[in-house]
């Protein structure tokens, strides 16, 4: 086994989900992901734990929807009773076919969204860490080869979490206790959010493996302008090219897309909440420096922001402040490494993805 897996599997033990004696785990992976799920009962046998492995499979979930009527999606109340006796989840992508499900209709997967809400909320209230295995398909999807992929997803993985969260705690110092941002980039995003009274969060890999962003929640009704989300994104096995979206008082009241419109349309239809922004997040990993269609990465990468429309984070929403509430979590990124700005109360904090306290900042 590559010794790799190995560290992989001790930072998502010990440092994303602290794992304890007597913890309740369940590991689920793909089938291509064997080695890590070995490695993770390994570990987790190591501390103490008690793992059940969950095994999930694209084409699976794929026969499910094209058989399923959508008035009769129900929510699976078993997997909610099991993560209610669970103390640690650990989830492990790594699909053999990326775009396995780009043939389930939007509406089919909105309905099954929504559906699944009660399941995610409890397992979110875990300790919980998403993680990736570099495959095959991934390294196709981001143009590289496999080794190239291996290299890159390992070396954006097994690093130093305690030097990374020193440098991203400057971020959050300027941005926690803010009022209002400004995100500016070309002539096609201008848009500025109320973060008073929010919460910024250092995200150093306690539940996305890799970490490597610092994100808030905007106040709901707060967000005004328009965003080109100039990164694409794959949903539900379908690439959004283009979109495009303009706020008023906090909601999309226009959008676009160059390609799969109609799928962006079906996500801002879920529900009320699916047309606010939940979160915006800057992203400060630099061992993530190339572009690979995995949202889990790409979400981090040096020189971007992303912002997610739907649900906000409860640990972003401030005591006496509102969370927007959908089924929905949908990030989309926005180039900043030229002609580009973040501002934070009037004072430029990142100029074309450098911020103010590196060397390479420009006043």
């Amino acid at each position: 086994m590559d010794p790799r897996i190995r560290e992989h599997a001790e930072i998502i033990v010990d440092h994303s989900t602290g794992v304890e004696q007597g913890d309740n785990v369940v590991i689920s992976t793909p089938p291509s992901a064997e080695d890590l799920a070995v490695a993770l009962h390994e570990v987790v046998g190591d501390r103490g734990a008690t793992p059940i492995h969950l095994a999930s499979n694209a084409r699976a979930g794929r026969a499910y929807l094209q058989a399923v009527d959508d008035d009769e999606i129900e929510t699976p109340t078993h997997a909610k009773a099991l993560y209610e006796e669970t103390d640690v989840l650990i989830r492990v992508r790594g699909e053999g076919n990326a775009t396995e499900q780009s043939d389930v209709p939007p509406e089919t997967q909105a309905a099954h969204t929504k559906a699944r809400r009660p399941v995610q909320e409890e397992a979110l209230s875990k300790r919980w860490c998403l993680t990736q295995f570099p495959t095959q398909s991934h390294a196709q999807l981001a143009g590289m080869s496999t080794e190239g992929y291996e290299n890159f997803v390992y070396d954006a993985v097994n690093k130093d979490w305690d030097a990374q969260r020193e440098h991203q705690a400057q971020m959050v110092d300027i941005l926690d206790p803010a009022s209002e941002v400004r995100i500016k980039s070309g002539d096609t995003t201008d848009v500025t959010m109320s973060v008073d009274g929010m919460t910024t969060i250092n995200d150093y890999a306690e539940k996305n493996l890799p970490g490597g962003e610092v994100f808030t929640a905007p106040v709901p009704d707060s967000v005004e302008g328009e965003v080109l989300f100039d990164k694409p994104l794959y949903h539900q096995g379908r690439e959004i090219t283009g979109a495009h979206l303009v706020f008023e008082d906090g909601e999309v009241v226009e959008h676009s897309a160059d390609q799969n419109e109609n799928l962006l349309t079906e996500v801002l239809d879920t529900d009320e909440g699916a047309r606010r922004l939940g979160e915006l997040g800057i992203g400060m990993n630099r061992d993530i420096d190339q572009f690979t269609y995995n949202m889990l990465f790409d979400e981090k990468m040096g020189d971007t922001v992303h912002m997610a429309i739907g649900r906000a984070y409860d640990e972003c929403v401030g005591e006496d402040r509102e969370a927007n509430q959908s089924a929905v979590h949908l990030d989309m990124i926005v180039d900043m490494s030229e002609d580009s700005f973040i501002e934070v109360d009037g004072d430029i904090v990142q100029r074309d993805g450098a911020f103010r306290f590196e060397d390479d900042f420009e006043e």
